[in-house]
Parts: C-alpha cells; sequence; structure tokens
C-alpha cells in the first residue's frame, strides 16, 4: 500500500475546511509594521478578523498546493508504471478475454 501524504498532513477530507471553523478564538501575540496597524484601525476595520482570513487563506493555498504535487507525482508513477508494464487495462482486459482464463471469476 503507497502512503498517502496529504492525507497523513491534512486529516479531513479535502472538501471540508483545512481547520476546524468552529474551535474557541485564542489570544495570540503577532508583530505588525505599527502604521500598517495604526491606519487598518483608523478605518475601523477588526485586524483579528482580517489576519484570520488571510492565515485560512493561506493554510488553504499550502493545502492545495501540497494536494496538487501528490496528484502530480501520483500521474508520474501511473505513467511509469504504465511505461514499464503496459496500460492496465489493456491488460486487465485482454486477461478476461482470453478463454484460457473463462473459469476465472466463477463461483
Amino acid at each position: 500500500m503507497y502512503p498517502t501524504r496529504v492525507k497523513d498532513m491534512w486529516k479531513n477530507s479535502v472538501r471540508e475546511p483545512a481547520y476546524e471553523t468552529g474551535a474557541p478564538r485564542q489570544t495570540v501575540s503577532l508583530t505588525i509594521n505599527s502604521d500598517l496597524y495604526a491606519r487598518v484601525k483608523s478605518l475601523g476595520l477588526n485586524a483579528s478578523r482580517i489576519a484570520e482570513e488571510a492565515l485560512a487563506a493561506e493554510l488553504e493555498r499550502q493545502r492545495r498546493e501540497a494536494i496538487l504535487a501528490e496528484v502530480a507525482a501520483d500521474v508520474r508513477a501511473v505513467a511509469a508504471y504504465t511505461a514499464k508494464h503496459g496500460d492496465p487495462a489493456v491488460l486487465t482486459r485482454e486477461y478476461f478475454e482470453d478463454p484460457a482464463n473463462e473459469k476465472h471469476g466463477e463461483g
């Protein structure tokens, strides 16, 4: 069996959020540009929400990159297998079309 790197890293389905959206909020310390923060606050923007949204977007971007990299590696592995052994679909079809194998699969 082949390890699934993305599944090991991301325990949830890729169709679910990358993190538990209902988890309680935690107070953390972030260091950001003081002028940037002052301007954000002067506009009445919620810096915590903006930071949370930016972090969530980056997490999703990273997850998407990891999934795409794994899929690309899997496609290369299938291509290498096919080049070495032949197309598995063709080999299976040929096997079951061969009269010598007609009893295969009968109960």
